[in-house]
């Protein structure tokens, strides 16, 4: 699971003493146990996709930081955040191009959007991005 190699990545960064890395798992790990516990009052488990999840949302934040850094010029903050979406992109699937996702869409059966995109989100979950999905599927 994907939560068991970010413990471990945890216990490297613990030995190499590098804080930056430390704190980007420590937000990771209380964000995915607050994910279990919601998860848990619906009588669902916790999976890699919504860690996945979790880690795409992460970066997004992590990238609007980084921007206000920049617009103050605060280069060390920048530093420790490219290292941190750095870290948190080592563990999301590599996303699928566009062409990979107009393949998949013409191999389909029943290429409805809603269809497709329920597709995407059960058997693609965190290896595509769901706007090129919509974007592909409106120029076919």
């Amino acid at each position: 699971m994907l939560l068991d190699e970010i413990n471990k990545a945890n216990v490297v960064a613990f030995k190499e003493k590098n804080a930056v890395i430390k704190d980007i798992i420590s937000v990771i790990k209380s964000r995915a146990k607050l994910l279990e516990v919601e998860k848990r009052t619906k009588n669902e488990a916790l999976s890699d996709a919504d860690i996945v999840n979790l880690i795409q949302k992460l970066i997004k934040e992590l990238a609007e930081a980084r921007e206000n850094y920049v617009k103050v010029n605060n280069d060390c903050e920048v530093k420790n955040i490219d290292e941190q979406i750095e870290f948190c992109n080592s563990f999301l699937p590599n996303m699928l191009s566009k062409d990979e996702i107009k393949n998949i869409i013409l191999f389909l059966d029943d290429k409805s959007i809603p269809a497709v995109m329920k597709h995407f989100k059960t058997n693609y979950a965190g290896a595509v991005d769901m706007r090129d999905v919509q974007e592909v599927l409106k120029s076919i």
